[in-house]
């Protein structure tokens, strides 16, 4: 039985699904879809046999700039109040 996706993909069996896994079992990942960061994080995920996807990632920008309002971080470098039009 192969550990990964990749071990799977070598030996032809084109059918495997990675073992079902609880999401606190590994991390959600705050990269965009699309970039580098994300793609860095699937292909580690599909070494280490991880499902590819979490059901916490972060799926667009408006959905980052939430958890950076969380986090108290201003994305774009303004105060809410602040705009270039005042």
């Amino acid at each position: 039985m192969p550990n990964s996706i990749l071990d799977a993909i070598k030996l032809g069996l084109w059918d495997f699904e990675p073992r079902e896994m609880d999401q606190q079992q590994y991390r959600a990942t705050r990269a965009l879809p699309g970039t580098r960061e994300k793609i860095d994080v699937l292909a580690d995920r599909a070494r280490q046999g991880l499902p590819l996807w979490h059901p916490s990632d972060c799926a667009d920008f408006e959905q980052l700039a939430g958890f950076a309002q969380l986090e108290g971080f201003d994305l774009f470098g303004l105060d809410e109040c602040e705009s270039d039009f005042d």
